[in-house]
């Protein structure tokens, strides 16, 4: 019998945990307190087998980024290489990033999600319970706070950095161990190099093993979400939800194929299936940092970029390029203003978008995270922080969706480098191309 493919596993996995989170929802609204089987609660068996998967992936983030930002670095050689490719990936991804947040504002402006019939719909939102504690969190938070995201990259403990999840200060201490590895003599780089290859391939074989139980845990994951938030919400934030959905599918559908076809010269459409199981799984678990070393096995095995682009590309990418967080910020911010009845001028849309893009930045690769960066947002421009309370309806299946389009961003990235590069991938325009892989 023909194996399931890994990707359709976890399309089948979330499919019937939709199925499963509903049916305990319903059974929850229909006067059954909290249902259970033979004792077991189904709402912590759901994020018992969520959460164990999740940290599985979490604990292997911070010794294969550093391996393979190592490696990569070491592998580039020159400082004169280092730079081009630090400057081209950093480069796409601003310019990614910045297309991204315009299309949140502009079709915010077009669609007008906080207006009903006309009126700004404030009125119909109340505030959740919950808002009280985003408003602590985000207490005394402004646009000045951007820089303590680059004051995040030097820590004074790296390993307290690994030990917090404090991943710029991890990539910048890899980059300069890398980079300064390089300029060692041959005698003393040859054992470091070495002992950090076979780390690397270490955490490569442990990532494929998870993965081999990736459907069980996208499984509970996703029931546990049906099961808490059920499908239906309030008009207003499903047209929002929606507006948000549009602007992702553009995103990723025509802006990012546009940079394929003409920048990258490969088939942009082709990467959708080479990079699906990354996708589900960035998707189930709403963290681009759990999903990174999926990422980096479809962008290698499938998509055939060699491990000297990826190891450099995708670690850092998974950090600081978050087109589709960006966007969401600036969408959130816009429909606020909307709902209050808020008319925002130009200058004041355009500065949301410059803020919405530094703080996608610094937004740690985990679920949720965006909600401070939003509060900071808003505090710019004059609307009350415990409004992001009315966004935690659709925050999570949202954030599985932009989290999704952030891993796709990465992919890409690293096939136009790589592509920039000289180097021939499995998703090339040309016929005659030879694929890395087979």
């Amino acid at each position: 019998m023909k194996k399931i493919e890994l990707h359709w596993q976890i399309l089948i996995a979330i499919g019937l945990a939709g199925i499963a989170g509903w049916a305990v929802n319903s059974a929850i609204t229909s006067g059954i307190e909290d249902p259970s089987f033979i004792g077991i609660s189904f709402l912590g068996l759901f994020d018992y087998v969520g959460s164990l998967f999740l940290n599985a992936l979490k604990m292997i983030i911070v010794p294969l980024i550093f391996s393979s930002i190592v490696m990569g670095v070491a592998g580039i050689g020159s400082g004169g290489n280092l730079g081009a490719l630090g400057g081209r990936t950093l480069l796409f991804y601003l310019v990614t990033t910045l297309a991204a947040t315009m299309i949140g504002l502009m079709l915010v402006n077009i669609l007008g999600p906080g207006y009903q019939n006309g009126a700004p719909v404030g009125d119909m939102l109340a505030l959740d319970a919950s808002a009280d504690e985003l408003v602590a969190l985000a207490e005394g938070r402004g646009p000045g706070d951007v820089a303590q995201v680059f004051h995040s990259m030097v820590p004074p403990n790296i390993v307290q950095a690994a030990a917090d999840g404090q991943m710029l200060g991890i990539i910048f201490f890899a980059l300069l161990f890398g980079y300064f590895m390089t300029h060692l003599t041959h005698e003393l780089a040859e054992p470091l190099f070495k002992f950090w290859d076979s780390v690397f391939h270490v955490m490569m074989r442990m990532t494929e093993w998870i993965m081999k139980f990736a459907p069980i845990g996208v499984f509970g994951l996703v029931a546990k979400v049906v099961d808490e938030a059920g499908f239906s919400a309030v008009r207003p934030l499903a047209m929002f939800a929606i507006t948000v959905v549009i602007a992702l599918t553009l995103h990723i559908t025509v802006i990012m194929p546009l940079f394929l076809r003409f920048v990258g010269k490969v088939r942009p459409y082709a990467m959708f299936p080479k990079m699906a199981p990354a996708m589900l799984t960035a998707f189930s678990t709403s963290s681009s940092s759990a999903t990174l070393p999926i990422t980096m096995d479809c962008v290698e095995e499938r998509v055939g970029v060699s491990n000297k682009i990826s190891s450099f590309v995708l670690p850092l990418g998974a950090t600081v390029n978050m087109n589709g967080t960006a966007l969401y910020e600036c969408a959130a911010a816009m429909f606020l203003a909307q709902a209050y009845g808020l008319e925002l001028t130009l200058g004041v849309q355009f500065s949301i978008v410059f803020i919405a893009l530094l703080t996608s930045v610094g937004v740690a690769g985990v679920p949720s995270a965006s909600l401070v960066a939003i509060a900071i947002i808003l505090g710019a421009v004059g609307l009350p922080v415990e409004a992001i309370g009315v966004l935690m309806v659709f925050d999570r299946v949202l954030d599985m969706l932009r989290t999704s389009v952030n891993i796709f961003g990465d992919s890409c990235c690293a096939v136009i480098v790589a592509r920039l590069a000289g180097e021939k991938t499995n998703v090339d325009i040309e016929e005659n191309a030879e694929p890395r892989h087979a």
